[in-house]
């Protein structure tokens, strides 16, 4: 009897003890969203550049300050320490995600330790991955009140340095207030305005006329305008990331030790 005890202990230290560090995490996760990483919706069609016009500097474009490749930190720094035009959303601003593939190494790891109950496997899969590095910042969410503007920045994983790989910007341009012709005579004015802006600080587009574009090549970075909307992204720069955690998941997965 005495031995069953002993092996009973032993078996709930191994079971309790990753969720108490999970639960002793100085990381408050619920102050934080923590999404699952998915497929981007990121638009890799062709693309050709217009007669005469030449490759644009996209790289070198900013929206609100924010740039392609920008590290998080830099990015925080602009919005969270130097007050300017646009603020974090007030809940859930910075979002957390851990990348797929890893995130199922993690749930295999505290599940062989014995932890099954749904919300202390979570715990402790969110509490390893920001010990290993694994949680990365993946959006901020930005607004200005007083427009009603939005940002959006999205970011790589810690395993390519947590930089910007696109910005999508929105304003209330192309919202119409009501039916009739007075709400579309200023919604024609709204956009009218915003697209001379667009072209005041970008020039003219060089592909199409929507899209601003560094080469032919629909992974390399390129600028795309809608009603009321810019989209900055680069396709390739977060295609890259993606590869390098499924690789570095394949590579780091902690299988049993097999022997035959």
């Amino acid at each position: 009897m005495k031995m069953r005890f002993v092996i009973l202990l032993s078996w709930l230290a191994v079971c309790v003890a990753p969720a108490m560090a999970a639960n002793d995490d100085p990381f408050d996760f619920d102050n934080f969203a923590i999404t699952d990483s998915g497929d981007a919706d990121i638009n890799v069609e062709s693309v050709s550049i217009n007669a005469g016009a030449s490759p644009a500097a996209v790289a070198s474009f900013d929206i609100a300050g924010v740039m392609l490749g920008m590290p998080f930190e830099d990015v925080q720094t602009l919005f969270f320490k130097d007050k300017g035009l646009y603020s974090p959303r007030k809940k859930d601003s910075i979002v957390y995600t851990i990348a797929k593939d890893w995130k199922y190494n993690l749930d295999y790891e505290c599940r062989r330790q014995g932890i099954v109950i749904p919300a202390e496997l979570s715990k402790c899969v969110n509490s390893l991955a920001r010990n290993r590095g694994l949680l990365y910042a993946s959006e901020l969410q930005l607004e200005r009140e007083n427009t009603g503007e939005t940002i959006v920045v999205y970011f790589t994983s810690n395993a390519t340095d947590n930089l910007v790989w696109r910005v999508v910007y929105n304003n209330d341009a192309n919202e119409l207030e009501g039916a009739d012709e007075k709400f579309e005579n200023q919604r024609q004015k709204k956009i009218l305005a915003f697209w001379q802006n667009v072209l005041d600080k970008y020039g003219a587009p060089n592909a199409g006329t929507d899209k601003w574009v560094s080469t032919t090549n629909a992974y390399d970075p390129m600028m795309t305008a809608y009603y009321g909307a810019l989209d900055l992204v680069d396709n390739g720069r977060y295609a890259s990331d993606a590869a390098k955690n499924v690789q570095d998941a394949r590579d780091n997965f902690q299988a049993k030790p097999y022997a035959f």
